[in-house]
């Protein structure tokens, strides 16, 4: 009989590798920023592409590398699918508003990455799209649940501190980004 030792990172890190539907949660926000959660999960759905995603992608002070890999796969610009790394602030960011609204509904992700082509076209379509919008650099997401209101969403976001939050109550979506801190919109 053979004996195969595993050690505990080794079991954790198989273990968040794949797609988890009851990982237990991290601490409120705050604490969680400064890095004193042991575990940090990620929920998300796409209307655009079908796409669904529940994954731990931090354990223990380590980021899961094949974790984050699927993240950015999820968050490419499904426009054109180009796929680049998505800030990791951004994920902590938005996995930290999600928690501190206590909901087990995924976001639904609107936009994440965006090609600067993609980014062109939807600034020639409307005046709310900045010209070098976080969204080119993987450092933002526009996100929505339905069981939470725009202004609910906001205010959990904006409690982090730890990036730009925007209101778009008449598109009934939140921008997070992780650039400096800052919060506008109704």
């Amino acid at each position: 009989m053979t004996n195969i030792t595993l050690t505990r990172r080794a079991l954790l890190g198989a273990f968040a590798a794949t797609t988890v539907t009851a990982a237990p949660t991290f601490s409120k926000a705050a604490g969680f920023l400064r890095g004193s959660g042991d575990i940090r999960r990620i929920r998300m759905y796409s209307g655009r592409t079908g796409e669904n995603l529940d994954m731990i992608y931090w354990i223990e002070g380590d980021y899961i590398k094949d974790a984050l890999k699927e993240v950015n796969h999820f968050m490419r610009d499904w426009r054109t699918n180009d796929v680049i790394n998505i800030d990791r602030r951004n994920i902590d960011i938005m996995a930290a508003a999600h928690n501190l609204m206590d909901v087990n509904e995924p976001y639904m992700l609107l936009s994440g990455y965006r090609s600067p082509r993609t980014n062109a076209m939807l600034r020639s379509k409307s005046g709310g799209v900045a010209k070098n919008s976080l969204h080119m650099k993987g450092q933002a997401a526009d996100l929505r649940l339905q069981s939470r209101s725009v202004a609910q969403m906001a205010k959990a976001a904006a409690v982090c501190r730890a990036g730009g939050v925007g209101r778009y109550s008449r598109s009934n979506f939140v921008h997070m980004d992780c650039g400096t801190v800052r919060t506008w919109g109704r």
